[in-house]
């Protein structure tokens, strides 16, 4: 795996969560057409609040309006990548918001890569690293460029 640092290109994919495609989450299929592309990584965030061109407020604090909480996946590549896959979504996603941020990568470590000290820590904290992500900070799953 090759580690770049420097400009990339954040996407961003507002969606709800109990959207689908053919039958199945639709956050799930990005992701997994983002993995099939290539893509460095991609992340699925569960909000706890918002609302969308319905301007219905979708919240988890009020049991009756606790579905379809707002979703948002997030993909960091180069540029490049990013916009060939884009393609993609105009197919996928049909309500939705779409966005696109310049970004710059500081610092890309992958899960697998292990630490100097041999203790399993991706991250040099002599913590194993659980798969949670918390121990390494972002990872090549997690949505950081190659």
């Amino acid at each position: 795996m090759t580690r770049t640092t420097g400009r990339a290109l954040r996407l961003t994919v507002l969606i709800g969560e109990n959207d689908t495609w053919h039958h199945k989450p639709l956050y799930a299929e990005i992701v997994h057409r983002a993995h099939a592309a290539g893509l460095a990584g991609a992340s699925v965030f569960r909000g706890i609040e918002g609302f969308g061109a319905s301007s219905l407020v979708h919240t988890s604090r009020l049991l009756s309006l606790s579905e379809d909480l707002p979703v948002a996946v997030v993909v960091v590549d180069t540029e490049e990548r990013v916009r060939a896959f884009l393609p993609q979504l105009d197919e996928l996603v049909t309500e939705g918001t779409v966005v696109l941020d310049p970004c710059e990568v500081i610092r890309h470590t992958g899960r697998r890569e292990a630490s100097d000290d041999g203790s399993g820590a991706a991250d040099g904290s002599g913590a194993p690293d659980d798969g949670s992500g918390a121990a390494g900070g972002p990872s090549a799953e997690g949505g950081a460029p190659r």
